[in-house]
C-alpha cells in the first residue's frame, strides 16, 4: 500500500496523459499557451500503463482518474483506457476533461471501459466561456456533456470555478441547469496553480461566497463527514435530494486530514499532493529497467514523505513551479 507518515492510505491515483491543452483558461495559462514537454519526455502508453499496473497490483490503488492538460488530446487514450480496463482487481476509470471532443470519442471510451467523467464548464454563457477560455467552444461543450450522459459515463460531474468579474454571479443559475439536465455539479474555489502566478487569496471566490449565494435560490441541507468519507467535495441535498451539488474548498477548507491521492504527471513524475514542490522521478526508473518491485518501493517512498497538508494558509507557502496544466487534475 501507499502509506505516510500520518496514517493515510493513497487508493486514488491520477494519471496526466498530457500537459497540452486546447483551451487557455484565465486562470490556468496565459493566452500564448506554454512550452510543452517534448515527446520524449512524455510517458508512451506502455509506461503508463505499466506504472498503472503496478499502482493497481502492488500498491493497493482502486481508483485513477485520468487528466491534462486535456487528456483527449492524447492518440492512445481510448487504447490506454482499455488496457487499464483489463487489470485484475479492475479499478474504477475516469477522465477529467474540458468536454472539447467528447461528443466523438464518449461511445468508444464506454466501450473500453471507462466509467464516468468530468467537464470542466464554468459558465452557461457562450460570450463569458469565451473571455474566460479564450476559446469560442462553449458549444462544443455542452454537446460533449450530453454525449457522455447518452453513453452512460455516469454520473456525469460538471467542474465549475467561479472568477470576480466574470461569472461570479452564475452559481444558481449553474446549479438550476444542471439538476435540470441530471449532471452533478461541483464548484471548485480557485487555486495558487496557474502559470502567471498571478493568484490572490483576498481576491478568489470562496466556498462560503458560492454557498450564500446559492441558498438565495436552493435549500440545501449538509451530507455530512460520515457520507463524504476522502472526497474533496462537501456535498449538499438539493431542496431535500436527492439531487446534490458539492463544493471543493481547497483554499479555504482543505480536506488533507481524508486525503487519500497520489499523482502521475505526464513526464513519470510522482507527486504527493497538488501543491508538492518536490517531485520522484519514476520515468527514469522505467528507462533504466528497474524492476516492478524497484519502482513500487520508490513510489511507497515519496508517499511515506507526504506533508501533512498543502499549507496554503502557512505564511511561508510558497506556489509550485508546475501549473495546474503540468502537473494534473
Amino acid at each position: 500500500m501507499l502509506l505516510d507518515t500520518y496514517g493515510r492510505v493513497a487508493t486514488d491515483l491520477r494519471v496526466s496523459l498530457t500537459d497540452r491543452c486546447n483551451l487557455r483558461c484565465t486562470y490556468c495559462m496565459p493566452e500564448e499557451g506554454l512550452q510543452w514537454l517534448a515527446k520524449p519526455q512524455l510517458l508512451t502508453d506502455d509506461e503508463i500503463v505499466r506504472l498503472v499496473r503496478i499502482a493497481v497490483t502492488e500498491l493497493g490503488v482502486t481508483e485513477v482518474r485520468f487528466t491534462g492538460g486535456e487528456p483527449l488530446l492524447r492518440p492512445g487514450l481510448t487504447g490506454i483506457v482499455a488496457r487499464c480496463a483489463e487489470l485484475e482487481p479492475r479499478p474504477r476509470l475516469s477522465l477529467t476533461t474540458n468536454g472539447i471532443g467528447l461528443e466523438r470519442t464518449a461511445p468508444a471510451l464506454r466501450e473500453a471501459g471507462l466509467d464516468r467523467v468530468n467537464v470542466s464548464l464554468d459558465t452557461l454563457d457562450p460570450d463569458t466561456f469565451q473571455r474566460m477560455t479564450r476559446r469560442k467552444r462553449h458549444a462544443d461543450v455542452l454537446r460533449g456533456l450530453a454525449a457522455a450522459r447518452e453513453a452512460g459515463l455516469t454520473p456525469v460531474k460538471v467542474n465549475a470555478v467561479l472568477m470576480p468579474g466574470l461569472n461570479d454571479t452564475e452559481a444558481p443559475d449553474l446549479l438550476s441547469w444542471a439538476l435540470e439536465e441530471d449532471y452533478e455539479l461541483r464548484f471548485i474555489e480557485q487555486m495558487p496553480l496557474d502559470a502567471q502566478h498571478g493568484w490572490q487569496r483576498e481576491g478568489m471566490i470562496t466556498a462560503g461566497d458560492i454557498l450564500e449565494s446559492l441558498r438565495t435560490r436552493f435549500r440545501l441541507t449538509p451530507e455530512g463527514e460520515d457520507a463524504r468519507g476522502s472526497a474533496p467535495a462537501e456535498r449538499w441535498l438539493v431542496d431535500g435530494g436527492p439531487q446534490r451539488v458539492g463544493v471543493i474548498a481547497s483554499v479555504t477548507r482543505p480536506f488533507c486530514r481524508a486525503c487519500d491521492r497520489t499523482r502521475l504527471t505526464a513526464d513519470g513524475q510522482v507527486r504527493t499532493c497538488l501543491f508538492a514542490t518536490e517531485e520522484s522521478d519514476l520515468r527514469g526508473a522505467l528507462r533504466e529497467g528497474a524492476s516492478d518491485a524497484e519502482i513500487a518501493g520508490r513510489w511507497r517512498t515519496a508517499m511515506w514523505g507526504k506533508k501533512a497538508g498543502a499549507g496554503i494558509d502557512d505564511p511561508s507557502f510558497v506556489q509550485p513551479q508546475r501549473p495546474m496544466s503540468a502537473i494534473g487534475g
